[in-house]
C-alpha cells in the first residue's frame, strides 16, 4: 500500500495556516478607508502562500499586519465620521446663533 503524505507545509506541531483576514480587508476597503485597506488586502494575500513556502513565522506576521491594517482602516473612517458630525453640528449652532441674532 502507499503511504499518503499531508500537504506540503503542513506537519507535526504546523497544523493548518493562520486566518490570512481576507474578509475583514475587503470590507475595511469598500466600507471604511480604501488606502488602508488596500494594503491589509496584500498582507492578507501573502499569508497563504508564505505559509505554503515554509515560513510560518513570516505567515503569521503577515496575517498579524493584515488584521491590524484592517482595524486602522476602519478606526481611522470612523474617527474621520465622528469628525464629520461635530463639524455639522458646530456649523448649525453658528447659523442658528447668527439666524437668531438678525431677528428684530
Amino acid at each position: 500500500m502507499y503511504q499518503q503524505y499531508p500537504p506540503y507545509g503542513w506537519g507535526p506541531g504546523y497544523g493548518p495556516p493562520p486566518d490570512n483576514n481576507m474578509v475583514w480587508a475587503i470590507l475595511s476597503t469598500v466600507m471604511c478607508c480604501m488606502p488602508l485597506g488596500i494594503v491589509s488586502i496584500v498582507k492578507a494575500s501573502q499569508v497563504n502562500s508564505l505559509w505554503f513556502q515554509g515560513f510560518h513565522a513570516e505567515a503569521h506576521r503577515a496575517a498579524d499586519e493584515a488584521r491590524k491594517w484592517a482595524m486602522w482602516s476602519a478606526i481611522s473612517s470612523g474617527v474621520l465620521i465622528a469628525l464629520y458630525v461635530v463639524f455639522v453640528f458646530v456649523m448649525f449652532a453658528f447659523v442658528g446663533v447668527s439666524f437668531w441674532a438678525l431677528l428684530p
